[in-house]
């Protein structure tokens, strides 16, 4: 059974293999284990990978290069409209020898994959992944809001799966949660953190992108605030970004050069050390899906502290894991810190949850669940199978002719043509 995945992901080569962002990329990694060949169509970026790119392990994996193109300004607008007749081309060349499509939405290739779908009979099994916030309460880009509308509709005629639960949801709109680790690697976080206390100075850690949307530098101010507090606090910022150098001398005007890190992008290795010795995780952050961040902290048993976004609210105060609060409420971020380093018993407490509720976000769970909603059974093959809505996937059938389409295939130590 086939599988093609379209997405905006970045990848970059580097001698002969391929590599992508590392999250994902573990991701697919994971999902190929329920497909015999998986073709992932994405863009292929120059340069050297940055340090957050891994290569697949996976040797059924292969991966169709793109063109990049958006971005911030007119040009980079201007630049989509010109790549996209080669986007809808490649799409339909592959989507004639799929058995299942993989749309990773936002994305404007996603985007025109999904339009294009809405006109075509194959293949018939059709998933959509949205990341973002499905219920957004603030403005957005538009095509984000397009992307959510026409999913919601269902005019890709297939499953749709997002981050949380939500009122009116429709039923090809499925809830499915991100994964971020094994279950050895669950296993071997519980027996590294079984033992874990809150003592000063607390440690606090940021991990992500250094841009503001994501509250980096909140993160700094609660930093900031806990000191004035009377409290002794420590704070590891894991990332990089356009930020970076901006946070570095606000961390210089509020004082803090003593009891902050910039560490920069961090091998997996180093993160998890970061986790290990967390005692919160920091994500005060204005737009969400589900972060990954906060599914690796709750591993660890650091209690996420995150902006009151998307699901994020509905998983934290379900599982008792964590709190959610306005993203720029310095203070009651702060407040809320002092409060459990006053009552370490409740910060066991709800560290102890979070390890518990971090099962759910294994790569094995995720996994047996795409199985579950494509109906695919143990040995890869489908089952019967209805579209969106309850309905078959309509459209004209009418595809381009077939060609020949450049791919990398992906191993774990080679890339070939």
């Amino acid at each position: 059974m086939k599988l093609l995945i379209v997405s905006n992901m970045a990848h970059y080569l580097d001698g002969r293999r391929v590599l992508g962002w590392g999250p994902a990329v573990r991701e697919i990694d994971h999902l190929a284990a329920a497909f015999d060949e998986v073709r992932h169509l994405a863009m292929l970026h120059p340069g050297p990978p940055p340090p957050t790119a891994l290569p697949y392990q996976s040797p059924r994996i292969s991966f169709v290069p793109q063109e990049p193109s958006g971005g911030r300004g007119v040009r980079a607008k201007l630049g989509i409209l010109r790549r996209s007749p080669g986007y809808l081309k490649t799409c339909l060349r592959e989507f004639l020898h799929a058995d299942v499509v993989h749309l990773r939405c936002p994305a404007s290739i996603s985007l025109e994959a999904l339009l294009l779908l809405g006109l075509l009979k194959r293949p018939k099994l059709r998933w959509a992944k949205y990341a973002g916030n499905w219920r957004p309460g603030g403005r957005e880009p538009f095509s984000y809001g397009l992307q959510r509308r026409l999913l919601e509709w269902g005019i890709h005629g297939g499953l749709v799966t997002i981050n949380g639960e939500w009122p009116k949801q429709p039923a090809h709109v499925r809830s499915l949660h991100n994964p971020c680790f094994s279950e050895a690697e669950l296993q071997a976080a519980d027996k590294l953190t079984r033992d874990k206390q809150l003592r000063e100075p607390l440690r606090l850690l940021f991990a992500g992108r250094l841009r503001p949307s994501k509250g980096a530098g909140r993160a700094l101010r609660i930093l900031g605030e806990l000191r004035d507090r009377g409290r002794r606090a420590r704070l590891d910022l894991a990332g990089d970004g356009p930020q970076a150098r901006e946070l570095q001398e606000l961390a210089i005007r509020l004082d803090l050069t003593g009891s902050v890190s910039f560490h920069g992008w961090l091998p997996a290795d180093e993160l998890r050390s970061l986790y290990r010795d967390a005692h919160f995780c920091l994500l005060p952050s204005s737009t969400e899906g589900w972060p990954k961040v906060l599914s690796e902290a709750m591993a660890f048993r650091a209690v996420p502290l995150a902006g009151a976004v998307s699901c994020i609210p509905e998983i934290l105060h379900l599982r008792q894991a964590g709190v959610a609060l306005q993203a720029d409420d310095v203070r009651g971020f702060a407040a809320q810190i002092q409060k459990l380093a006053q009552d370490p018993a409740a910060w066991r407490q709800m560290a102890d949850n979070g390890q518990q509720a971090a099962a759910d976000f294994t790569y094995e769970v995720y996994v047996a669940r795409v199985r579950q909603l494509l109906r695919i059974d143990r040995a890869g093959q489908p089952q019967p199978h209805i579209g969106a809505a309850g309905h078959a996937p309509v459209g004209s059938g009418k595809t381009l002719p077939e060609g020949t389409v450049t791919a990398f295939r992906a191993t774990p130590n080679r890339v070939s043509r």
